[in-house]
């Protein structure tokens, strides 16, 4: 056993370094074989593969194909493995791919035809399975017991809620004490820089799903229609106004429409319209008030022009908010990991919305990115996630399993010596 932080770390890092092929190895074959949404079969497979003859007690999801996995630690702290007395630190990797063409020209690129691993979620997945191993040979440093949360459908589909209410947050049989989540970048920052920010993390995410319901007609006569494109085209304008003259600038809310669907002709009124957004916001106050005034005005603008609208505003992730305390701890941990050059504050949360803030809004923690932009290439120009072009670099791996596997075991000894 290491006698010393500076020893547990070179015993970490070797560790890691020890297992980053294999951990390669599942990350290739993971990118190859994309899955989207809840049920991922396939993934579910290999990351059950990876855990044969941990000692890891497994659980599989009923509503997604998920994998919860409990390590019970041997080491010091109060209490029994089975008592409920001992602290839980649970770890989460999500697993998804997207619905993107890939066009990186990588050697282990997507063989599904519209789907790819454009997020990095395979990196996840793949360290975790890494830490597992490595914890799993440390079973006698942990004092407590480690989650492990390998989740589907993290990209829409709201996995992490689901896998909350199949109870992985209890899966140790005591609520987890803390919580850690981790996130590749393909943009961002140099190539293994960690970042993090207390409070608010990543936005607040809700979906707008809008039909303008109009009465069709020629195009040479829209006086005689009830014509719903012009209707929606400057719904889609009064939502940006809305924006910058309603809200703080201090307190930003952005909305985007990616979806606007009409007609079948170009001569031809169609009887309705339809547009999609994603709205996002920063704040609990702001995310109230735009499901108040976002039917308003869409209502407002089409009974303007003697029009009905159907306006469905659903409420979808909260705002990702992580511990002040538990950040401060985790820069620490990267600092005596890595060193403290390889840690970098956020100055603004991120536009993007996570569903591990439902594991935040109930178990105190902190949410990672990790970049994993290749060496030589310029990270302000490199493609962001969610890019057909997203490269993430191989060389990030071993530092993920590293980090996660030292964010349980130094979290559940300064747990236990609270006990």
């Amino acid at each position: 056993m290491p006698s010393s932080s500076a020893d547990l770390t070179v015993a970490l890092l070797d560790d890691a370094r020890a297992v980053a092929g294999d951990v390669a190895d599942l990350r290739h074959r993971l990118h190859q074989e994309p899955e989207i949404g809840l049920d991922l079969p396939r993934t579910q497979e290999k990351v059950l593969d990876a855990f044969d003859g941990l000692g890891y007690e497994i659980s599989t999801g009923t509503g997604t194909t998920s994998v919860t996995a409990v390590l019970r630690g041997s080491g010091g702290g109060a209490g029994s493995a089975t008592d409920g007395s001992r602290p839980v630190v649970l770890l989460r990797g999500d697993m998804d791919a997207l619905p993107v063409q890939e066009k990186t020209g990588v050697s282990f690129a997507s063989r599904v035809d519209g789907a790819m691993h454009a997020c990095g979620h395979d990196l996840h997945t793949a360290m975790l399975t890494g830490a597992a191993r490595v914890l799993a040979g440390r079973r006698d440093q942990l004092a407590g017991d480690v989650v492990l949360m390998f989740q589907p459908g993290e990209e829409g589909f709201d996995g992490a809620g689901v896998m909350l209410q199949e109870g992985v947050l209890d899966a140790a049989g005591r609520r987890a004490d803390a919580a850690f989540g981790l996130h590749v970048m393909s943009s961002m920052a140099d190539g293994g820089t960690v970042l993090s920010r207390p409070g608010s993390t990543m936005s607040a995410s809700d979906g707008l799903f809008v039909t303008v319901h109009g009465a069709g007609g020629h195009g040479s006569a829209p006086f005689a229609a009830k014509d719903p494109v012009t209707v929606a085209a400057e719904m889609v304008m009064a939502l940006q106004a809305m924006v910058t003259r309603q809200f703080d600038v201090f307190d930003p809310v952005v909305v985007t429409v990616g979806v606007l669907q009409a007609g079948t002709r170009r001569n031809v009124i169609p009887e309705s319209a339809r547009l999609e957004a994603t709205i996002r916001s920063f704040s609990a106050a702001a995310k109230a008030r735009l499901k108040e005034s976002v039917p308003q005005l869409l209502e407002a603008v089409a009974a303007g022009h003697g029009l009905t609208a159907t306006v469905e505003y659903v409420e979808e992730y909260p705002l990702t908010v992580t511990d002040a305390a538990e950040t401060r701890f985790a820069r620490t941990v990267v600092g005596e990991l890595f060193g403290p050059d390889r840690h970098q504050d956020m100055a603004h949360p991120q536009a993007g919305s996570e569903d591990f803030s439902r594991v935040l809004a109930e178990v105190p923690g902190a949410f990672l990115f990790l970049s994993a932009v290749p060496a030589g290439a310029d990270h302000t120009t490199a493609a962001y996630n969610h890019s057909p072009y997203a490269l993430f670099d191989d060389a990030v791996l071993a530092d993920g399993v590293a980090l996660y596997s030292r964010l349980a075991i130094d979290r559940l000894a300064t747990l236990a010596t609270l006990a």
